[in-house]
């Protein structure tokens, strides 16, 4: 028997690094995404396939043992089999690139939740919500869980730490162009280094959540119209603060001047350092945005709102 799931990634529109201070953050599900495939074995083990990699091992293995990026994969499989005599068999196909933002690990371990769960029962969505989360944590200690849920329900979010998430009703018809920097980059050393502006900037960095909150208040009326040259004018205004909050580079401030070229608005998306950028477009300049990225050498591609989230077939 065999089990099968797909779920989005996501792309952060507004609101990085400002929500770890309990300003509003929005996301939402992109139409690229993450399938998995489970099946049930007789061998006892769990194999794990997938195009960063190979793990197989017996059950009951402590996760301190195991040094994977495939980890989550191995505590959903052993969660869910280990009162079970059977082996399990996971593989994983991507279609979202991977340590750059775009949710990779968060679409994985819904994904991965709902294939393994649905082998023995007919779960929920907040069920595998719920194992996702525990997941992801194997690897993110700290996760606020905002990327598996927008995987999990799709669409576009609001999120912030004291009330959670909030589903956005309205559904803005814009794509996105996807810019790569192909820079590696470490999220925990650059929210230690906004943590470390906070503290030498204390005013400054207050009034950047003031404005910031401010923005995404302003953007949140403007999805309601779907008034996509007004969302750009945000997207600008988010990268300004952004940038002063010592997140961009050289690199990243050349792809966000291309994306603006043609665009309503190119910001990072993410934590910075490296990763991706955004360009906000309709279909009049997505073409032309492209076309901007290729021809200085980006690698980029476009993406549009995923209103279906969690998938299982």
């Amino acid at each position: 028997m065999k089990s099968k799931a797909s779920a989005p990634g996501k792309v952060i529109l507004f609101g990085e690094h400002f929500v770890v201070y309990g300003i509003k953050a929005i996301l939402c599900a992109i139409d690229k995404r993450i399938t998995v495939t489970a099946e049930k074995t007789k061998e006892r083990k769990i194999s794990i396939k997938s195009n960063i990699g190979k793990l197989e091992l017996e059950k009951n293995i402590s996760l301190s043992e195991i040094n994977s990026p495939l980890k989550p994969f191995y505590y959903l499989a052993n969660k869910i089999i280990k009162n079970h005599d059977i082996g399990i068999e996971i593989i994983i196909e991507s279609e979202i690139p991977l340590g750059v933002g775009l949710g990779s690990s968060s679409a994985c371990c819904v994904a991965g939740a709902a294939a393994i769960s649905r082998l023995f029962a007919d779960t929920t969505k907040e069920e595998i919500l719920k194992l996702a989360i525990e997941a992801e944590k194997t690897i993110f200690q700290n996760t606020s869980g905002a990327d598996c849920t927008v995987c999990t329900y799709g669409g576009i979010m609001e999120y912030d730490k004291e009330s959670g998430f909030t589903t956005i009703e309205s559904q803005p018809n814009f794509h996105l162009v996807i810019a790569n920097s192909n820079i590696e980059h470490s999220t925990e050393t650059i929210v230690a280094a906004v943590k470390e502006f906070k503290a030498k900037n204390e005013e400054e960095f207050s009034t950047l959540c003031r404005n910031e909150s401010e923005l995404i208040e302003d953007v949140l009326k403007e999805l309601k119209d779907n008034n996509i040259k007004e969302i750009g004018n945000k997207v600008i205004q988010n990268q300004e603060y952004l940038e002063k909050i010592g997140i961009s580079n050289d690199k990243l401030r050349d792809m966000v001047k291309i994306g603006k070229n043609r665009s309503f608005g190119a910001k990072i998306t993410g934590a910075g350092g490296g990763g991706c950028i955004f360009a906000l477009t309709d279909k009049s300049n997505l073409d032309n945005t492209i076309k901007q990225f290729k021809d200085n050498n980006y690698d980029c591609f476009s993406v549009k709102i995923d209103f279906k989230g969690l998938d299982t077939f």
